[in-house]
Formats: structure tokens, sequence, C-alpha cells
């Protein structure tokens, strides 16, 4: 038979291949008219070469034997027979649209001779095995990815109760329920000679209800009370020159010493504020509470920004970055400074200072059914639109959010990936302040209980404003042992 024009004539120790033989009808025209599955089939051919391209590397690596050579040229014979003359010939051109130049059109035909030469088929070995070599690099990221994203945060979570020379905690929870008891049945002792300040956390600018009840409830019992206006979404370092000057602030007006207590990311950048600057607030500052804070850091915000994961190939941290960056208006930094990584760096370097009296509470979500299903905390909260209403004034949509079915989730997450009990979004590990009083109340309580409002609440529990009130009663106490240690040590 004779030879079409364009179609060499196969040799009869050829395989035949019925996908080759179809490539003279329908498929070359839809390949080549349509360059989406043009750039397919080259990704695919390229895929093909490189992980066959694996296993034909791993063959050459036996021990050397008289037959060696002639094994691997077997190997890269066939090999070769599978994926093309190379991985070179397989990759597609600058325009996309077609196979590269010294790749016969795919409806073609294969032609080779099986019967090169050794230093051609040494060179082919070469090449092969340079490829072999980048896909298993390849391979090997991937699998590395894959780890980091499966271990996740499980050797960061509790890391300060591991490292050295950090200083004990001490149990307050039997003293802080029998504080508690006696503020519901309305016995208050907080001292009206001091002005509490409440430093709200990540998101707060946008929760219009955020310790709104707690302060309404210290200026009723007619104790000076301020919620801090900070921005909440700013880096922790930020927060804590603008909380310095707040303090200071506070403190020159009414020459009373300041109280604080902050909830979640507020407790850190308090305790930043008093690590980077307690030279200049140390006469200024009577103690500092930190509730559901993440003070050794957060696996959420770990989890969701470490890089080298899958998560990278979806691109998480850029979606974060747009909520974060662009709705919400904050700064990256905020979520940033909350990682295992960055609190690391940050206590290494800062500590608190040891005659600060320290009170860090923390709870544990429930992550029952009912939880999951039922409406028993909500969230109001106001997220900025994208039109302003007038100069200067950008509007706001109201939303309410099942926040407490939200918690429940992320802590049954926490539990069922790392085996750790959190309030939704901060470990209980993680919340232990080093050197301070402890408190672990064994009521069901989730990250946002201490500042969002409840549909249920039961009136024998003591809500937000009187556990608050509860902590810092509490750390009063705590501060009037640790000034009687320090003078019993002074004389």
């Amino acid at each position: 038979m004779e030879e079409e024009p364009g179609h060499p004539r196969r040799s009869s120790e050829e395989p035949t291949t019925p996908f080759l033989s179809l490539n003279d009808g329908l498929i070359p025209q839809l390949f080549t008219s349509v360059p989406s599955l043009n750039e397919a089939a080259s990704y695919l051919s390229q895929s093909t070469s490189l992980f066959t391209s694996c296993f034909s590397d791993y063959s050459v690596e036996y021990p050397s034997s008289g037959d060696s050579v002639s094994h691997e040229q077997e190997l890269t014979t066939f090999s070769s027979t599978l994926n093309g003359d190379s991985l070179d010939s397989d990759l597609p051109s600058s325009s996309g649209s077609h196979l590269a130049t010294n790749t016969p059109p795919i409806h073609a035909g294969v032609t080779r001779n099986s019967s090169k030469g050794p230093s051609q088929n040494t060179s082919a070995l070469v090449q092969s095995n340079n490829s072999g070599q980048s896909g298993f690099s390849m391979f090997q990221g991937l699998i590395e990815r894959a780890r980091r994203t499966v271990r996740g945060s499980a050797d960061d979570i509790g890391w300060l109760q591991r490292a050295s020379g950090m200083p004990s905690v001490e149990d307050g929870t039997g003293r802080f329920m029998e504080i508690l008891d006696n503020i519901r049945h309305g016995l208050h002792k907080l001292p009206n000679s001091m002005v509490y300040l409440l430093v709200p956390g990540l998101f707060s600018n946008h929760g219009p209800l955020y310790f709104v009840s707690t302060k309404t409830s210290f200026s009723k019992m007619g104790l000076a009370c301020h919620i801090a206006k900070i921005h909440s979404e700013a880096s922790v370092e930020k927060n804590a020159r603008e909380l310095k000057e707040y303090i200071e602030e506070i403190y020159w007006g009414s020459q009373k010493r300041v109280m604080l207590l902050g909830h979640s990311k507020g407790g850190v950048d308090a305790a930043a504020a008093l690590s980077l600057y307690w030279s200049d607030l140390k006469d200024k500052v009577a103690g500092l509470a930190l509730a559901q804070s993440p003070y050794g850091g957060s696996p959420i915000a770990s989890d969701i920004l470490r890089e080298g994961q899958l998560g990278d190939y979806v691109n998480i941290r850029r979606l974060m970055e747009i909520i974060i960056c662009k709705v919400i208006k904050g700064d990256m930094q905020a979520l940033e400074d909350l990682t295992y990584d960055r609190r690391k760096e940050f206590l290494t370097k800062h500590h608190l200072p040891s005659e600060l009296p320290v009170v860090s509470f923390h709870t544990e979500a429930g992550i029952t059914p009912a939880v999951l299903a039922t409406l028993s905390h909500v969230a109001h909260a106001e997220l900025p639109l994208m039109a302003p209403l007038s100069a200067g004034e950008s509007p706001k949509l109201p939303v309410v959010i099942p926040l407490g079915a939200a918690m429940a989730a992320c802590a049954q997450l926490l539990q069922i990936r790392y085996g750790e009990k959190s309030d939704g979004l901060v470990t209980c590990r993680d919340a232990e302040v080093p050197g301070s009083t402890v408190v672990r109340p064994k009521r069901k309580m989730d990250h946002a209980w201490m500042v969002y409002s409840s549909l249920n609440g039961d009136p024998s529990d003591g809500d937000a404003s009187q556990v608050c009130e509860a902590l810092l009663t509490l750390l009063v106490e705590v501060g009037q042992r640790k000034r009687h240690e320090f003078a019993m040590k002074d004389e």
C-alpha cells in the first residue's frame, strides 16, 4: 500500500494504538480548532511524562550489574514509547494553541526506530532522569504540603506550658465561684477607688453590644468604667501603643489607677501594652485580667495563615486578606499576630512584669447537638456596606448571627482534630498566662458568651457582666496579696 502524504508507514515492530488510528478523523480537527482542549491535552501529556519518568528514575537506581545498561535502555525505550521522545517534546509552545514545533501533529502518527545506539539511549536516559528528578521533587512538595496540612498546630498547642523558665500558675477557680455566688446574691466588693477599662477583641468594631451590658452594670454600681475605643482589627503593637496613651489619659484625668480586663485579642493587646511600656505604666495600672485570650496563640489563626499547606492552592490567605482588609477595613497583621509563630517571637522578647497581678480565664464550649442546632447565642453585628451615605459616613447593615452554633462547630473541630478543649477559637491551654491566677469554670461557655446577648439565659447562672465583675474582684484580691508578698520580701 502506498503511503499517503503526511502519513508515514508504521513499522511492523511498532505497537498500534487505537487512539492514534482515530486521529485521521474528527479528533485532530477538534484539538486543532479548540485551543483550550489542545492545552488540556498538552498538560495531560506533560503530567503523564512526569509521573512515568518518576518510575523510570527509580528503576535506574538498582545496583550495577552486567546487564544494567541494557535494562536501563529497555526502560527508557519503553517510557519513550509511551510518552514521546522526551519531556521537552511534550511541552506546549508559547502560544499555547498547538504542540511544540519539534513534535509532529497528533494526527501524523508515531514514527520511532527502537533500535537506537547506546549513546542515544544514554542521552535519553539522562533526560529521563532529569525529568524524573523534577517530577519527584514536585511529588515530594505535594506530600510535604499534605503533611503540614494534616499536622496543623498539633506541635504548637500548649507550648507555653512546655517552655522552660516559665512561672507556674495558681488555680483560683474555687475563690472565683465563691465571689460569683456572692455577686448573684447582691454582694458587690469592687472598690470605686479604681477605673475599670474593658478592652474588646477582634472585630469588636462591628459588634455594637460588645461589653455594653458590663459597662451599664458597673455604671449602676457607681463605678468608673470605660470601653477602650481602639481599632480591634489593628496589629497588637499598634493597639498596645494606643492603650498606653488611653491609660495615661485616664490616670491623669481621674488620679486613679486603672484595672484592665481584656477579652480575646483585647487581652493580648493589653498584655502587650504592659509588657512594652511597663516603666511608664507601673504606677498607673493595678492589674490585668485576660478572658478567653489566645496568649500563647490560636490554632484557628495559625491553620488559616500557615504557609506551605494544601490551602495555598486555593489561595486561602488571599481570601482572608479580602475579608479583613477590604470588607472589614482592618489590618491583616491583626490575625497574623495571633499565630503561634508570632506569639512565640513576641513573648520571647517581652514578658509580663512579675509584680503585675494577672488573672487568666478560659472556658470550654458545649458541643452537644442541642447547642449546634439551636440559636442559643446570637451576635448583633453591623457590617459595612460599599456605598457611603454621605461624606465621612459609611452605611452599616445590621445582622444577627447564630454565633453559639458556629462556636460549637469550631470547638468540635478542634476536639476531633487535636483532642483539645476550647471555647471555639482559643484552646484552654493557650489561654493560661504563666504566673497568673487561672480560673477554669466547669460551666460550658463559648468564646462569644462573655460579650454577646443570650436568648435563653438562666437567671440562676451569672451573666456576662457578673462574670466580669467576679474576675475583677478576684484580681483585686490577687493584687492585695501580691503587694503583701513584695512588702514581706522588702522587709
